[in-house]
């Protein structure tokens, strides 16, 4: 496994991460968390992701069981605020009531101490930024986080956020995590270059598009039975990307990575992590043998001409815009 600083920060992780949104606590049983859990470490992953919305706390409950048996200081965890939690009018959003009320009750899931990395799961209107950070940095001061960070803000936001934090001198924001694959590329305009300059890493999720881009979908052909696409629990996005247009994209991305002695997966993989301000992707795996599959990607190495034929396929999908 390669290690990369997230953001600024002296932080080490894994280029290649475990996440648990739709899988953990909702799609998949506890034992296919422990055993896939045990193959991240077995293969230098170290960075382990989730999130209190997760299946209303679910996700961080498996999560926190399959971590339980591993020493607290071999792995970093990171977990989210903001989506409700209830039906009251204070649980949900990033004000000082719902971000400290929810850091509890999420180390109380996890099972742990403190939160390594605690994201800002999306950015709230309705409360005073100044407010949310000043509750992040109390976090921070008692212990119970490590680094603030935010998902899905805008360059906008973290620019805003960023002098906030230096003129009431709080503690800096180290990471955004958005989405970014082949297919979403949003980032790229603002948000890649404004977060290197106020040193926030990305933590990418979905860099294989909701398993798109592993080759399993094929134009025409019927789902298969047992895959994310098939689950009417957790395919409410992966539909948006079933379009012939984008699955023979993913065709021919899969005879390029042919090619190249690889797996499609991998070749979507290498080229996210391609971006400098990447620090780590976040895959999602039920199985171990994916997340065997999938970290050989950090050895794959893209020369110019190979990156040129990705962008030339993806022409193919330049106006994609998936539904959410």
């Amino acid at each position: 496994m390669k290690y990369r600083n997230l953001g600024r920060s002296g932080l080490k992780v894994s280029e290649i991460s475990l996440g648990s949104w739709l899988t953990y606590g909702t799609a998949a049983e506890q034992k296919a968390a422990d055993a896939c859990v045990a193959k991240a470490f077995e293969s230098g992953i170290n960075f382990f992701d989730t999130a209190n919305a997760y299946n209303r706390g679910e996700g961080e409950k498996a999560m926190g069981a399959a971590l339980r048996s591993y020493d607290r200081s071999s792995y970093v965890l990171s977990t989210k605020v903001y989506f409700p939690m209830g039906d009251g009018p204070n649980d949900r959003g990033l004000s000082r009531k719902h971000i400290v009320e929810q850091c509890n009750a999420s180390l109380k899931r996890l099972g742990v101490d403190y939160i390594d990395v605690y994201f800002c799961h999306r950015y709230d209107v309705n409360t005073p930024l100044e407010e949310t950070l000043w509750a992040l940095d109390d976090l921070v001061t008692q212990g119970k986080i490590l680094y603030p960070a935010v998902s899905e803000w805008t360059g906008a936001q973290i620019t805003e956020a960023a002098a906030i934090a230096d003129r009431l001198r709080f503690r800096p924001l180290i990471s955004n995590q958005p989405i970014y694959n082949m297919f979403e590329r949003y980032i790229e305009r603002e948000v890649l270059p404004i977060s290197e300059k106020k040193g926030l890493g990305q933590v990418v999720f979905s860099p294989l598009a909701q398993g798109i881009l592993t080759g399993k979908y094929k134009p025409g052909q019927e789902l298969p039975t047992d895959s994310r696409a098939a689950n009417s629990r957790v395919n409410s996005v992966i539909k948006s990307y079933l379009n012939d247009a984008v699955l023979k994209t993913v065709e021919d991305l899969s005879q390029l990575a042919q090619n190249l002695g690889i797996s499609v997966a991998q070749l979507a993989l290498a080229w996210v992590l391609r971006q400098p301000g990447v620090s780590t992707a976040l895959i999602g795996a039920t199985k171990p043998e994916q997340i065997e599959e999938n970290v050989k990607a950090i050895d794959v190495e893209l020369n110019a001409d190979t990156l040129a034929q990705i962008e030339e396929i993806l022409k193919q999908v330049a106006s994609f815009s998936p539904t959410r």
